[in-house]
């Protein structure tokens, strides 16, 4: 493993917010003592590290929150908009595993073979154990780690699990996809206490919450914690419980409906977990984020493995196409961030990516990365919080054999070099929805972002998932006729 320094220096943390000025002056006094320490570095031990609640929601369309304008009822997730920041330009890789991996890891996944596809259910790799994560990282720093929900960065091999990778506790399923309800991958049950196969009635949404408010009822306030919550919901198959379907009686389209309810019952979790911290007295010191994986599911190409007849419901108004793909629909997620009296309420437009989330959090936490591979993700505190200007020129959508995305400034490049070739660049300042194509107007500006994604693409690591996919393809057992008449009768059934 090649160490490197991994990001730049820790940036002041505590920005004075309006709310502190019209407190008056003991809490324009309390905000500059704040300032004062974080920007001293011996200081900055005397300054409450906060707890982080982490919450990460599936395959969520960005337009699918009351506070964005949907119908769809998201109170508790309205509330934390309107006291915190609106992330209006935050981005992830355009699947599950790519963003969780960047997320763990501050480093695009072409640095270590995740950035195609998903792990499937049958394959049996991970992310490499070389990595260090952002668990290990605030683990070291004093903090409690726990992660609640979806974890899907390897369950073939115990050493990939959480357990194994700095998590102190975890509960939920390793795999991308269960039923609901039942918790299986197919037919198989994918639900875990930390490294112990468990059995379960219930609604996963329900069981997550639940168990995140059992966590912190039973935190020690005064140690610090880092509580990961990443539901299954709104991920296929849509599938809520009657009562949260029974708040959508003028949706007529099942999917729909469904999709809906589970993002409604996602909302409701979230409402018992910041109670929870409040009568904890957790909540004046914890950091709040929220964000989707990717974006909604537009093509049924990526929904998954079940089956969903008619349109799919999700919408990522106003990007174009969703998750799967290198478009801002499949990449520029909704998101939030709230801290009572330490985030600025409104809009944060800096641009933000998932990697900059682990030297951000690291910072706040007093962390050492001295033992990180060489991060690509950028400290965004002042943009996250006190919506200055990013730090971050370059963000990389994803590269990979067959495609490649980059944005530098304004400019996003969309190419496609396989047959049949694609290339197409956008003016995302004047042109968010992607709909002008300039690549034959702006030539110069093409050749460059061209010869950056090939100087990138000189370095990534080979795509584990094709690997994969071919070791699984060559060593499958032959295929007969009476197999295919068998499979046949099976799909009619």
């Amino acid at each position: 493993m090649t160490d490197h320094p991994a990001s730049p220096a820790p940036t002041d943390r505590s920005p004075m917010t309006r709310r502190d000025v019209l407190a008056g002056s003991a809490g324009f006094l309390a905000a500059i003592a704040g300032l004062s320490a974080l920007a001293d570095p011996a200081r900055a031990r005397e300054v409450a590290r906060p707890h982080i609640v982490y919450i990460l929601a599936d395959d969520l369309g960005h337009a699918d929150v009351g506070f964005l304008g949907s119908d769809i009822l998201t109170p508790n997730l309205d509330r934390l908009a309107a006291d915190g920041a609106r992330l209006r330009q935050f981005y992830t890789q355009p699947l599950c595993t790519p963003t969780r991996a960047a997320l763990m890891t501050g480093r695009y996944p072409m640095r270590y073979g995740l950035q195609t596809g998903v792990i499937p259910s049958g394959a049996s790799y991970g992310l490499d154990t070389a990595e260090v994560l952002l668990p290990q990282v605030l683990k070291q720093a004093g903090y409690r780690t726990a992660l609640v929900g979806k974890w899907h960065l390897g369950h073939a091999d115990r050493k990939f699990w959480p357990r194994q990778r700095g998590f102190d506790y975890f509960y939920g399923p390793l795999v991308g996809e269960i039923d609901h309800f039942r918790h299986e991958a197919h037919g198989v049950t994918d639900w875990y206490r930390d490294n112990d196969l468990l059995k379960e009635p219930g609604y996963d949404t329900e069981l997550f919450g639940a168990d995140a408010v059992r966590l912190i009822d039973g935190h020690d306030a005064a140690e610090p914690l880092y509580l990961y919550l990443a539901f299954t919901a709104p991920h296929t198959p849509y599938q809520a419980p009657e009562a949260c379907l029974a708040r959508y009686p003028g949706i007529e389209d099942p999917a729909r409906k469904a999709y809906a309810a589970m993002i409604s019952c996602m909302d409701d979790q979230i409402g018992r977990v910041i109670e929870a911290l409040e009568r904890k007295g957790m909540r004046e010191n914890t950091l709040v984020i929220f964000h989707s994986d990717n974006g909604g599911t537009r093509s049924k190409m990526f929904a998954g493995e079940s089956a969903v007849a008619g349109d799919l419901p999700p919408r990522n108004d106003p990007f174009r196409e969703g998750k799967g793909t290198l478009y801002e629909g499949g990449t520029r997620v909704v998101a939030l961030a709230n801290w009572p009296g330490r985030i600025e309420t409104g809009d944060a437009q800096g641009v933000m990516h998932v990697v900059d989330m682990l030297p951000t959090l690291a910072s706040l936490a007093q962390a050492d990365l001295s033992g990180t591979r060489t991060l690509d993700g950028l400290d965004v505190w002042q943009t996250l919080a006190a919506g200055q200007a990013s730090p971050r020129d370059e963000m990389v959508y994803n590269i990979e054999p067959t495609q490649g995305a980059l944005r530098l400034g304004k400019w996003k490049l969309y190419w496609q070099p396989v047959l049949p070739p694609r290339v197409e660049l956008f003016d995302l300042e004047a042109d968010p929805a992607e709909t002008v194509n300039l690549a034959e107007a702006e030539p110069a500006k093409l050749a460059e972002m061209q010869a950056r994604v090939v100087e990138l693409a000189r370095t990534m690591a080979p795509p584990l998932f094709y690997a994969s996919a071919l070791q699984s393809t060559l060593s499958a057992p032959l295929a007969t006729p009476q197999d295919a008449v068998q499979a046949a009768t099976q799909g009619a059934d």
